[in-house]
């Protein structure tokens, strides 16, 4: 029983919920997906479950996210979302009221801090505290943010892409562009619409962007077939599409998320920047394991770019090392109940 400690990491993504469990690592890892049924707007499914139905539900039932570019749209769901995440974290536990440490977008607002810290009070936490998602992916991927030394962390997500060049365990220039995974999701969309008259879900597109996707024109293309509905007749038909066609519906979203390192690095003192171009760019976040992003990075900022280990899991693990040294990183942690 000494093993169970009342302290939970959560890394509150669009996409995906992360929770992390100090001593046992990522104990759950779903969709950050509610199902809603519309005449009395009570939960019917959080989570897994919840995301199946995406795309599939009957009128009266609505499969959506309460999270919006990595802030809480809607409250109560998200609350909702929550309370489901952490008592099935903590199974027959439940009466324990844990201390949770949550990951906000660097580029939040307060009122937006708080109501991330109201909806996990809410949901059963006894203290509930909050920390930019640069500095804890930076924890994650192992990188010693105490040090008087620049590093630039890239934390691409489903909502947002948060850059941020981190020295002495604080964010010295940031920012946040709400294009991400799920942006390059619509783009791939609206790119078949365009081009193949098809009509292709979110999720679908989802698939083609990790089956075949890639951030800068190939060689040896990969090939796919999607399936979806043609636009004109209406019945369902599927094509092949090659990587660079991909490459090529992408680019838009990509030269955004570029642009964003790109006003970091020009805001970056010089000292700290050298520091950058011996570092090297660190990526983390489950939309940066698109194909050869990191060279598509060196080759508009020439400075060389890392995927870091499990980057997917970065912000998660992060929660957690931070939770266990709460005295370490007291400087980046902020708002407690």
């Amino acid at each position: 029983m000494a093993l169970f400690s009342k302290k939970l990491g959560i890394d509150l993504g669009t996409t995906n919920t992360l929770v992390f469990v100090p001593g046992r690592g990522i104990v759950l890892n779903e969709p950050s997906v509610v199902a809603v049924a519309e005449q009395d707007n009570a939960i019917l499914a959080v989570g897994t479950e919840a995301k199946t139905m995406i795309g599939r539900t009957p009128d009266n039932v609505i499969a959506y996210r309460p999270m919006r570019d990595g802030v809480i749209a809607d409250y109560r769901v998200t609350e909702a979302m929550l309370r489901y995440f952490i008592g099935k974290t903590l199974g027959r536990w439940g009466f324990v009221r844990p201390d949770v440490l949550v990951s906000v977008p660097a580029g939040i607002t307060s009122t937006e801090r708080r109501a991330v810290v109201e909806a996990a009070i809410k949901a059963g936490a006894k203290n509930a505290y909050v920390v930019k998602e640069p500095i804890l992916a930076a924890i994650g991927a192992g990188i010693p943010i105490q040090e008087p030394m620049g590093q630039m962390i890239v934390d691409i997500g489903g909502g947002t892409t948060d850059v941020a060049v981190i020295s002495l365990g604080g964010i010295v220039a940031c920012t946040s562009v709400k294009v991400a995974g799920t942006k390059i999701d619509t783009a791939i969309v609206d790119y078949l619409k365009k081009n193949f008259n098809l009509a292709i879900g979110d999720k679908t597109a989802e698939d083609v962007k990790v089956h075949i996707g890639s951030a800068i024109p190939i060689e040896e293309e990969l090939t796919m077939t999607v399936k979806g509905r043609d636009f004109v007749t209406g019945l369902p038909r599927s094509v092949e599409i090659k990587t660079n066609e991909i490459v090529k519906a992408i680019d838009k979203e990509l030269v955004e998320m570029i642009g964003a390192i790109k006003t970091v690095l020009q805001e970056t003192p010089p000292e700290l920047a050298s520091d950058i171009i011996d570092n090297g760019i660190i990526m983390t976040g489950g939309s940066s394991q698109l194909r050869h992003l990191p060279e598509l990075v060196f080759r508009r900022t020439g400075v060389k770019a890392v995927l870091a280990d499990e980057a997917l899991f970065c912000v998660a693990k992060g929660t957690g090392l931070a939770l266990e040294h709460l005295d370490v990183y007291k400087k980046s942690i902020i708002a407690k109940r």
